[in-house]
């Protein structure tokens, strides 16, 4: 075999010329290949000898299956002896092809590109300490106590942070509108779940009222039939309760959980609170980290990685969408977007994905950061009892892309654990100057 290369930023041509002893062996293992499914007299399948099976065989297919094996085991060593990383399924175009005799074609591939990186041991981030407050402690409890609380019927007028049962019915130039009606809906005024006006225009009413709701609907709504339509909510009020909040007390506290007292359960919101704190602090900070280094590194990114992130980003959109009740032309009418525009932006957020990707897998590389087979075992052993009630994400665990993307998460993880233990001892905040006071002239 013979091959010239010609380089590109992010792609690769070679050019191969196979001669007639490249192709001897592979012509045998073809006719072991083609052995297979071809029934010869007088033997068991795939026990012929290969000059048995030869004059057995379409010489089409024999010359077809001997060229694919050729350049099946040619395409690793050419890119192993370049040092190069294809990121693309290699594309064969076949210039010519005299079966047994001579080939000359092209390979080319996507390669994962070179990378400059910028400095990733001094760099300037700082690291914003968690801070967690009484006050953000007593935000949680009185949400715990908010839980606990129950309505009591009451008979008076209904005001901001009741709960009322109502009958409603929405009409649009007198006509009802899908999901514009309910009977014995729960509603808890100031919640916000209706659209503004409809809860404050129930404040002041009582059980038994009859009366209509003049609501103009945001013209933001998602719903193009009725953004910005001015309709009438015929309503009845069927009953008032008033919410009972449980006081903050040992009471709670041992309803929440194992716990005796307050103090107890205050010190445990402390405790969580600090932890979720420092590890939002942690992900903020090595976000930053990244991106600052990624600003100062010099690299470009592959066509297909950045079609295939394009495609994948764009599919998460549109299931987003679809949970949410819309349609991507729902969402560019009231983004007010052009899908053209849409996609290029989707594309370089994709770009920029992508950079980041190649970027973090040089750093491990420069760093050492490997993942052994053994950490990642353990890690789908520990996957497998989290998801032990899903069998279909257990299935997909014996999937070898899942495992292999398991492993890759892994090592980007180490990396960025790696690159916060060099860089966060010089990354706390400066001291703040102590204010000087200046002598007054006289």
């Amino acid at each position: 075999m013979k091959s010239t290369s010609k380089k590109l930023s992010t792609s690769v041509e070679f050019t191969v010329e196979f001669d007639q002893k490249d192709f001897e062996p592979a012509r045998l293992k073809a006719l072991e290949r083609l052995a297979r499914n071809i029934k010869v007299p007088g033997f068991r399948n795939g026990k012929a000898p290969a000059n048995v099976v030869e004059q057995h065989v379409d010489p089409n297919d024999l010359a077809s299956q001997t060229l694919d094996i050729v350049v099946r085991q040619a395409i690793p060593k050419l890119f192993n002896d370049e040092g190069l990383t294809p990121v693309s399924i290699p594309h064969v175009d076949v210039m010519k092809y005299v079966p047994g005799e001579m080939a000359e074609l092209t390979i080319t591939a996507d390669i994962m590109p070179e990378v400059k990186l910028g400095d990733y041991e001094n760099v300037k981030v700082v690291y914003d300490e968690p801070e967690v407050t009484d006050k953000d402690v007593e935000d949680v409890l009185h949400r715990i106590a908010e839980s606990y609380a129950e309505p009591k019927v009451v008979k008076r007028a209904a005001k901001k942070g009741d709960e009322v049962i109502i009958d409603f019915k929405g009409k649009k130039d007198g006509k009802a509108f899908d999901g514009g009606s309910a009977k014995d809906y729960h509603l808890r005024l100031g919640s916000g779940q209706f659209i503004p006006g409809f809860e404050d225009g129930i404040v002041g009413h009582e059980v038994g009222d009859k009366f209509d709701l003049d609501i103009t609907f945001p013209k933001d709504y998602a719903s193009k039939e009725l953004a910005g339509a001015k309709t009438v909510f015929e309503i009845l009020v069927k009953q008032v309760s008033e919410i009972e909040t449980p006081k903050i007390d040992d009471n709670l506290a041992q309803k929440s959980g194992a716990f005796k007292t307050l103090k107890e359960l205050r010190e445990d919101i402390m405790k969580n609170l600090k932890s979720r704190a420092s590890y939002e602090a942690d992900e903020k900070y090595k976000d930053t980290l990244l991106n600052e280094i990624i600003s100062h590194s010099k690299t470009e990114a592959p066509a297909s990685l950045v079609q295939e992130q394009f495609e994948s980003m764009k599919e998460d959109m549109f299931r987003n969408l679809r949970s949410h009740g819309m349609e991507i032309n729902q969402y560019l009418e009231q983004t007010k977007q052009k899908l053209e525009d849409w996609e290029a932006d989707l594309r370089e957020a994709a770009r920029k994905r992508v950079i980041g990707s190649i970027v973090v897998q040089k750093l491990a590389d420069v760093l050492g950061i490997e993942v052994s087979e053994e950490e990642a075992a353990q890690q789908v052993v520990e996957m497998r009892a989290v998801y032990k009630n899903d069998p279909k994400a257990l299935e997909q665990l014996n999937n070898p892309e899942v495992a292999t993307g398991i492993r890759n998460r892994m090592r980007v993880d180490k990396t960025m654990n790696k690159l916060v233990e060099i860089n966060k001892p010089h990354a706390k905040k400066p001291a703040k100057k102590a204010a000087t006071k200046k002598s007054a002239k006289k």
